[in-house]
């Protein structure tokens, strides 16, 4: 119905009634406005009526706002997530608390808690170069190197203020020990991986005293060397030490090769004598047998016997010798060839009697 029609309450075109009721103060609303957004920054001023309830609102914003800033802190500030390689050491107050393990994890917000996160699989390296004396009072310089990672992330981070450091000292320490216990030969030319792993075990045990929460993965020696002072009467004792060990190692080449043959020769004449043996007892034995029967013999027929030893002398005799049978009628001079007979003297002995026959003319 039209806002002037009987039955309207005399009402006004903004809804209020009619009469001494005057339409809203368009001031008034944009005041009420400020004063709600000043209220809501803490620039609101306390007014009776409407202005306590603009005051309200402006704090229950205030509140809503620092409840979000609070929240938004929290999760930032207490949540963390520890990667694989990572352990979180947890501090309360500035004392220890607990490690995180890898993972999503929670904490309260600074300055209650903090987190130090320490990568316990990188591996970390260190190297030194010490002075030292041999067992047998050489100077010698060392060059090592060390490989590490950390095994128990809180020691790491308070038992000791500088972790590495005490890592290079007990390192110095070790290989102090570990060559001061041997000569310079063995340093040198002996097995330095054997030092090396005794002098690693030796630092392990040192740090693992201290409590450094380090893991030792290798110690090196990079380079052994001798003051320039002495390098070159040093460098004089090794090329000897090399001939000494060349000289040796020809005579172990020459023994291997000539103890065979001699070994050899000397089976080849045992052979002989035994052989050379076995024959002169057979032919001993023989003789000794023909001697037996010709015993015998000469029992039964001495005369007969004599002459057949007589005639198998001469035989035997005439067989060894060159002979020249001459023809004494004849009258004849006759020329002996003597370089002939000698010659024929050696031949009988390999191929048996030669007899010569001169003939007179």
């Amino acid at each position: 119905m039209a806002w002037n029609e009987p039955g309207g309450g005399r009402k006004d075109p903004w809804g209020g009634k009619g009469g001494r009721e005057q339409p809203p103060d368009l001031d008034d609303m944009l005041r009420k406005l400020k004063n709600s957004i000043a209220g809501l920054f803490g620039g609101g001023q306390r007014r009776s009526g409407d202005g306590d309830s603009g005051g309200s609102g402006g704090l229950g914003g205030l509140l809503l706002l620092i409840v979000g800033i609070a929240m938004i802190w929290l999760l930032f500030d207490s949540f963390h997530i520890i990667d694989q390689r990572q352990r979180g050491v947890v501090l309360r107050f500035g004392e220890f608390v607990r490690v995180l393990e890898p993972g999503p994890q929670w904490t309260l917000p600074r300055p209650i808690e903090q987190v130090y996160r320490v990568d316990v699989t990188q591996v970390r390296s260190s190297s030194d170069t010490v002075s030292m004396l041999t067992a047998d009072e050489n100077l010698i310089i060392i060059d090592f190197a060390l490989q590490y990672d950390v095994k128990d992330a809180r020691s790491f981070v308070f038992q000791v203020r500088q972790p590495e450091e005490s890592l290079t000292q007990a390192a110095e320490s070790a290989v102090r020990q570990v060559v001061g216990s041997r000569t310079l030969d063995e340093v040198l030319v002996g097995s330095r991986a054997e030092i090396t792993l005794e002098a690693r075990g030796l630092t392990q045990e040192l740090i693992d005293l201290y409590g450094t929460g380090i893991n030792v993965r290798t110690l090196n020696f990079q380079d052994v060397r001798v003051p320039d002072q002495v390098k070159e009467a040093f460098d004089d004792a090794i090329k000897a030490r090399e001939d000494e060990q060349r000289f040796a190692n020809e005579a172990r080449a020459y023994a291997s090769k000539e103890v065979p043959e001699a070994r050899g020769r000397a089976s080849r004449v045992l052979e002989q004598a035994r052989g050379y043996r076995d024959s002169v007892i057979a032919r001993a034995r023989g003789e000794a047998a023909r001697f037996e029967l010709l015993v015998t013999e000469y029992k039964n027929a001495p005369d007969v016997t004599r002459r057949r030893i007589a005639l198998d002398t001469l035989r035997a005799t005439l067989q060894r010798t060159p002979k020249v049978i001459m023809d004494s009628s004849s009258g004849n001079l006759m020329v002996v060839p003597l370089d002939k007979l000698l010659e024929q003297a050696r031949g009988a002995e390999a191929n048996g009697p030669v007899v010569t026959r001169r003939e007179g003319n």
